[in-house]
């Protein structure tokens, strides 16, 4: 079975900014195994599917039929060393380990709420196994739970946010090629908090003199915040996760959609709208070849 095709931007704090009941239980799974990269889509599903084939349902993963955690829920972590993460000569990373909680049962609740938000009653009524407002109030209740404020890891389907690619330093990919099948096969990038918020911050700026405060802007806007709430000695990772899988060997070689993202950034801010326009072309006809792989799907 193929990997979910989602890709991730995660933070991975030293375990000196948890509280030290959370810190203890981190440190614990960190010396018990951490999950691999290649494992987490795979992981991310089971914990799902595990929620909704259990007898009654959970409304969420990790936790009792009544809507408390369950005291057996897993505390999965992905684990980096910071000597795998490029800095600037203002920015600090850790010390290590430096850890990311999957957060799993927040990212659903916060997913639920999105749900519950978008969808029409008949659909609601399709997937839920209680009403709709008692739903919505539990998932609030998680959310509002959680650690520092905001989940450890954002995701999206079948595409990458371009802005996101503001974050990064384009010439430091880490990239692994290996089968399409293999989880080790990997396109990431990771970044010191601090140069992530500089970049992002910066990139804000010029897109909203340039087209606004919607859009690309909001998006921006968003991920600087979220970025606030962890420990500035973090660090960042954009991960292309189980989209490898839709890409060969050459096009993930080839791909400058990080290039092409800060090249905008650069244009617009000088007012060259032939360069902004040309590179928009370019991560157009690329994500959106990638896109259409999934309505052929």
């Amino acid at each position: 079975m193929p990997r979910p095709f989602s890709a991730y931007l995660r933070v991975y704090e030293p375990l000196s900014a948890f509280d030290a009941p959370l810190a203890a239980r981190l440190r614990q799974a960190v010396e018990d195994g951490p999950l691999t990269r290649a494992e987490v889509g795979d992981r991310e599903r089971e914990l799902w599917l595990r929620s909704q084939l259990a007898s009654p349902p959970r409304l969420l993963p990790g936790e009792l039929s009544d809507g408390r955690p369950a005291p057996n829920a897993p505390l999965d972590v992905l684990v980096l060393d910071p000597a795998e993460v490029p800095t600037s000569e203002s920015a600090t990373v850790g010390p290590g380990p430096l850890v990311c909680p999957l957060d799993m049962r927040p990212r659903s609740a916060a997913a639920l709420v999105g749900f519950l938000s978008t969808s029409s009653g008949v659909l609601k009524a399709a997937a839920l196994t209680i009403p709709a407002d008692i739903a919505r109030t539990r998932a609030g209740a998680v959310m509002a739970e959680l650690a520092g404020g905001a989940v450890h890891v954002v995701s999206t389907t079948w595409t990458v946010p371009l802005p996101w690619f503001s974050l990064v330093d384009p010439e430091s990919r880490h990239i692994i090629l290996a089968p399409r099948e293999d989880g080790e096969r990997q396109v990431a990038w990771r970044i010191a908090m601090a140069d992530a918020r500089r970049r992002v911050a910066r990139a804000h700026s010029v897109v909203r003199e340039s087209l606004g405060d919607n859009g690309p802007a909001r998006v921006l806007k968003d991920t600087g915040r979220w970025l606030e709430h962890f420990h500035p000695h973090s660090a960042v990772e954009l991960d292309y996760g189980g989209l490898v899988q839709l890409l060969d060997d050459d096009e993930l070689l080839e791909d400058t959609s990080a290039q092409d993202v800060h090249a905008i950034v650069d244009a617009m801010e000088s007012g060259d709208a032939d360069e902004v326009a040309s590179r928009y072309e370019q991560l157009r006809d690329f994500w959106g070849e990638l896109a259409g792989k999934e309505r052929l799907g």
